[in-house]
């Protein structure tokens, strides 16, 4: 008995342990059970919100703690879409985005305009306020569309960008019409919302890059760099507040600035999406369903009206802005279904409207009674357009985001005109420092739709006794193992015995089928003291596969521009589609500007066969190898460089590419470089039995064994 009333069993639930477990199991089995029932993942959240809720079951009260996680679920659902969103698309297409939005806005708000002046009798005011309701919009299925790995798809830009719009003139309005009802719009308020807005676009978009990018540079820790990106985005969601619009601009906008910084296959942008799709994301969706009253439905008619005709009004107005652009830009059935799903949920800036307008007393009646600018009636009638729009918004979105997704995994090769084919990535570990900029590096050039598997090797010296070797290889490979799960890659870590690097290393290439090789470069060595150096060209001699060395000298997020330096020839070589779509895939997962140094020819056969893949790439024709020494005074300091190089005797190679270590180390000191030697043809296969060898010990790190190798990592410091 005293255990229990130690619990506090009473109902609405106050013990913060068992509100927090109830949560829990919720988001964990609301979308099994629901499911089952066809009932999309995030209707079946609100559904279960409105079930726990004060005007269900009565098991919790939407508190201050559920506000502010709905809150933070809100934001976070607008960071993500600037985070995702494709940065050179989005500027491509922000004409279109613009035009989007603002006929989206001005065709909901006329529709609701006169739906709610003529048909609703409210009065001007009112209906304008109910207009804006309209114009608004919630990008609730958001989440949705990231999962399939969609939001770079045109139709995803264009609405995201019209989002903005619409929702920034939807609140502009919340705000002209709660000042004219009491009498606070003056020309200070003009010139305070201009000033506001005018410094908060400064700060954010100049001063935000330039501290992420310190940022970046010099803390490499997890946690400290997941709660940097937390704070930037919630301190901007402030300054929009303080300059007069919603946080839900400022949270987009952050996530704006850091898309360049967080590359979409890093370890950091797993945490970001994990995070705020298993916790923040599902609050905020439990949150809305703890609004809706059902009973509202059988005490008021006036409650059904409003709500069946707002509802109806809105979404033939959402409907029709969708309709307008599949036809106006010439998207397929499945984007129009996408741009409707994306625009016609109502939920967290018509929910402020609506509270707004009914606190909002624009006088009294004889009897003392209250005049509001929106009644009771219309406060019930919006709760239940938010569920009934959410849902018809979840159905018929990811019904057309599914489609996309499936069409583009089965076009994904045609439509960049690259090769497919399966990945086999190794990266040879020797120094632990390098570790985790490798296994970016390797996770960065890997296909988007293509399922891969990376290797991590270690060769060990046979003069060294068993024991210390393979202490040493365990710590190397356990690491790599660490971060690799990072970003839900499989890891396969194999431990070789050789006295020989270069052998250990063709060896396991041609036993695990192999296509791409990457060799790291500690960034304190040079070139040319490194172990690669001396036996590079024994490796490349013995295998015939796209070979990168790689010398870190900065993460790749902080990266602005990828140099590209391309041989003569380079073209004709059989290897170049493959290297080229590792090369792209670099640039594009680190969303760098591209500079290709190239001679003419090779230009001209980029433009014609790869345009629609180097989309917003500058061309500098390359003449000799001596104008190499002319790059060191156009390099930058945030400039990662790239040289495809070539084995000897082989089409497009050049003395003067022996020179090149010298000049990376005496000119580039301060920059990443990539080196890239393609598969070329003629080259002899090595048969591995040049140097007898110890078994393989070959090491395969799951999603489980990697938590127990990260416990002892922690409990070791």
């Amino acid at each position: 008995m005293l255990l229990m009333s130690l619990l506090d069993l009473t109902l609405p639930l106050k013990n913060p342990v068992l509100q927090f477990s109830l949560l829990l199991l919720i988001i964990l089995f609301a979308p099994v059970l629901l499911g089952r029932l066809k009932i999309p993942s995030l209707v079946s959240l609100i559904i279960a919100g409105a079930v726990i809720g004060p005007y269900g079951l009565n098991l919790m009260l939407r508190d201050s703690s559920i506000i502010l996680f709905g809150t933070v679920g809100l934001l976070y659902i607008m960071f993500l879409a600037g985070l995702e969103i494709d940065v050179a698309d989005f500027r491509k297409n922000s004409t279109k985005s613009i035009l989007f939005g603002l006929y989206t806005f001005f065709i909901s708000l006329f529709l609701g305009v006169v739906v709610a002046l003529y048909i609703l009798q409210f009065s001007l005011l009112s209906s304008i306020l109910i207009g804006s309701i309209f114009a608004s919009h919630t990008l609730i299925v958001y989440p949705a569309v990231s999962k399939l790995g969609i939001a770079k798809n045109m139709a995803v830009n264009i609405a995201i960008g019209g989002t903005i719009i619409t929702d920034t003139l939807a609140l502009l309005v919340l705000a002209v019409v709660a000042g004219i009802s009491t009498g606070e719009v003056m020309s200070g308020f003009w010139i305070r919302l201009i000033i506001g807005l005018s410094l908060f676009s400064l700060v954010v978009l100049l001063l935000f890059p330039i501290i992420a990018r310190w940022f970046f540079k010099r803390f490499d820790d997890s946690v400290l760099q997941y709660l940097f990106v937390l704070a930037m985005v919630f301190f901007s969601g402030f300054l929009a507040e303080a300059a007069g619009v919603e946080a839900i601009i400022g949270a987009f906008l952050g996530g704006l600035v850091l898309n360049s910084l967080i590359p979409r296959t890093s370890p950091l942008m797993n945490r970001i999406k994990f995070v705020g799709n298993a916790i923040f994301i599902p609050f905020f969706l439990i949150g809305v369903g703890m609004l809706i009253d059902i009973r509202a439905l059988v005490k008021d008619y006036e409650t059904i009206k409003v709500a069946v005709i707002i509802t109806m009004a809105a979404t033939v107005a959402k409907y029709l802005s969708a309709w307008i652009t599949q036809k106006l830009y010439g998207f397929s059935l499945d984007q129009r279904r996408l741009i409707f799903g994306l625009i016609s949920a109502h939920a967290a800036v018509a929910l402020a409207t609506v509270l707004i307008g009914y606190n909002t007393v624009t006088g009294y009646t004889l009897t003392g009674a209250p005049i509001r600018l929106l009644d009771e009636s219309v406060l019930n009638g919006t709760i239940l357009f938010i569920l009934v729009t959410c849902t018809l918004a979840t159905v018929i979105g990811e019904k057309g985001a599914h489609n996309i997704a499936l069409a583009e995994a089965t076009d994904d090769v045609a439509e960049s005109g690259l090769l497919a084919a399966e990945e086999r990535i190794l990266i040879h570990t020797d120094d632990i420092s390098t570790v985790d900029e490798l296994v970016n590096l390797s996770v960065t050039v890997t296909s988007d739709k293509v399922s891969n598997v990376i290797y991590a090797m270690h060769v060990a010296d046979n003069s060294l006794p068993d024991e210390a070797a393979e202490k040493n290889a365990s710590k190397i490979l356990e690491k790599a193992a660490v971060a690799a799960s990072s970003t839900d890659t499989v890891l396969i870590g194999q431990l070789r015995y050789d006295c020989d690097v270069a052998n250990g290393i063709s060896c396991v290439i041609r036993e695990q089928k192999i296509t791409d090789l990457i060799l790291g470069l500690n960034h304190q060595n040079s070139l040319s003291e490194s172990l690669l150096c001396s036996s590079s060209g024994s490796i490349l001699g013995k295998s015939n596969v796209t070979t990168f060395i790689y010398k870190p000298f900065q993460p790749l997020s902080t990266i602005r521009r990828t140099i590209m330096v391309i041989p003569e020839g380079a073209e004709n070589e059989i290897g170049f589609p493959l290297w080229l779509q590792r090369a792209i895939m670099i640039v594009k997962n680190t969303g760098s500007k591209l500079v290709v140094y190239a001679s003419k020819e090779s230009i001209a056969c980029l433009k014609e066969s790869y345009a629609k893949t180097l989309l917003n790439t500058e061309y500098k024709v390359f003449r000799e190898w001596d104008d190499f020494m002319l790059l060191s005074s156009e390099i930058k300091n945030d400039d990662n460089l790239i040289i495809v190089m070539s084995r000897k005797h082989h089409h497009s190679y050049h003395p003067k590419m022996a020179k090149i270590p010298s000049y990376l180390n005496r000119y580039f000191q301060k920059n990443s470089f990539i080196l890239i030697y393609p598969v070329q043809s003629g080259i002899p296969e090595d048969t591995c039995e040049d140097i007898p060898v110890q078994p393989v010990k070959k090491i395969m790190f799951s999603f489980e064994s990697v938590r127990k190798m990260v416990e002892k990592v922690y409990h070791r410091k």
